[in-house]
């Protein structure tokens, strides 16, 4: 054991196999999920029955010393944000009962992960300026610049993994309250020797997932109803019918409900702008194809489909068939794209379905995407509760190159109390590698 890490709302442990592979132990994981609580002992032998809020206060502070921290933690709004009040800014949040932990027990390094949106336009400002100028006042070196990093764009050498997952990382390296390093900004993490010279375009699901042949026992139950194939083998004969006829496939969401003539179309004056300006061109779509889109219509008596089947968005540029495309199908539509990278996992059931197959993915495959080794155990529960474990999850690879990438950055700092965390992290192999525990 080079050094200890501690694993907050630790969900089935992405975080926990990256520092496993990079030479750490967790000392204490905090989740309060019973099922993914049940997953995480199982493989990682560590209990995560904790509730964050109820050991990490102003009265107690159960967690105990540690080097490194790390947390994919929920972000609700701060409601005093922009009043510069400094950790009280972020009472009542789960933010504040972290900032509790390291003010007590000023780990060497913090690792955060949180979902893109958090330094969107909506919260950049606010939430987002408050837990950097949080940090700083603890005595941290961090970066105000949003690091986004997505498994599809690490090099497959590197472990990355097709999927696009953007997620934002706050990496800090604790290096003194009030000093001019917490207060001076840093250049942020540097990522690109892991992802210099690759195309997401290249990915292969079938040799680098790698995809596992149609029928095998972890997935010929996935295969797609006989009602899921008819709503795909309609929207095929579509993408067909326009190839055939020249016809460009629109880049803008289709509507079915709305391939109607205008006149008896009416559009509400409350409708949002952004919502009238896909019916009006969906409208004028049917006005160029009247005939052909009417013909195929009522061939495949697409009225009857449920109305998220009677949506269609085309994101796979020049495939040639909707089969040889991965797709979702989704609540707000069914979408394709080249079957090359993935969507985005979630935590709800929108399986991607691979279409050469005609099936879903397995929750095997989908463990592959975000990094888990092949002998992470999911038995003793639905697979459905797998699935939502996975879309909650982090990214393991992803962890571990931004994990290394912020000891590189400040190895001078760290190095001074935590020489072997250092050599431990900058030492390991530049691809992961997770073994039992």
């Amino acid at each position: 054991m080079s050094f200890t890490f501690i694993d907050l709302f630790a969900g089935i442990g992405g975080f926990h196999g990256a520092l496993h592979a990079l030479g750490g132990e967790a000392v204490y994981a905090s989740e309060i999920d019973p099922a993914a609580i049940k997953i995480y002992e199982n493989n990682w032998k560590l209990n995560a029955e904790s509730d964050i809020t109820e050991v990490a206060n102003d009265k107690v502070m159960i967690v105990q010393k540690h080097d490194i921290l790390t947390g994919g933690f929920p972000c609700q709004p701060f409601s005093k944000s922009g009043k510069q009040l400094g950790m009280d800014e972020t009472r009542g949040t789960l933010f504040w009962n972290i900032a509790k932990i390291i003010e007590v027990q000023k780990p060497a390094v913090v690792l955060l992960e949180n979902v893109r949106n958090l330094a969107g336009p909506k919260h950049i400002n606010t939430t987002w300026v408050t837990i950097i100028r949080t940090l700083r006042s603890l005595g941290y070196r961090v970066s105000s610049t949003p690091l986004v990093v997505s498994p599809h764009k690490i090099h497959p050498s590197f472990g990355g993994t097709p999927q696009v997952r953007e997620r934002i990382f706050i990496g800090a390296t604790y290096v003194g309250v009030g000093t001019e390093a917490a207060n001076t900004e840093p250049a942020q993490l540097d990522l690109s020797p892991v992802m210099h010279g690759w195309d997401p375009q290249k990915w292969d699901l079938k040799k680098h997932l790698p995809l596992e042949k149609a029928g095998t026992a972890s997935n010929k139950h996935m295969s797609l109803s006989p009602t899921e194939e008819t709503w795909v083998d309609a929207w095929n004969d579509f993408v067909l019918q326009c190839r055939a006829k020249d016809i460009a496939l629109p880049g803008f969401p289709m509507w079915s409900d709305f391939w109607r003539p205008k006149s008896k179309i009416r559009i509400p004056s409350d409708t949002p702008s952004w919502k009238r300006n896909f019916l009006d061109k969906n409208i004028e779509f049917y006005a160029q194809n009247e005939k052909i889109l009417s013909e195929w219509l009522e061939k495949w008596d697409v009225a009857s489909f449920p109305p998220s089947r009677r949506k269609f968005e085309w994101q796979a540029q020049d495939s040639k068939t909707l089969w040889e495309c991965i797709m979702h199908l989704r609540p707000s539509g069914i979408r394709a794209k080249k079957a090359t990278y993935v969507p985005a996992l979630v935590a709800i059931t929108q399986t991607s379905i691979y279409g050469p197959q005609r099936r879903k993915l397995s929750v095997r495959e989908c463990a592959r995407l975000q990094g888990l080794p092949d002998w992470f155990d999911f038995t003793g529960q639905p697979e459905s509760a797998s699935y939502k474990q996975l879309g909650n999850g982090v990214n393991l690879p992803v962890v571990y190159h931004v994990l290394r990438a912020l000891v590189e950055r400040d190895k001078e700092f760290i190095a001074k109390k935590k020489p072997r965390l250092v050599s431990s992290i900058l030492e390991a192999p530049t691809r992961p590698t997770v073994l039992p525990i």
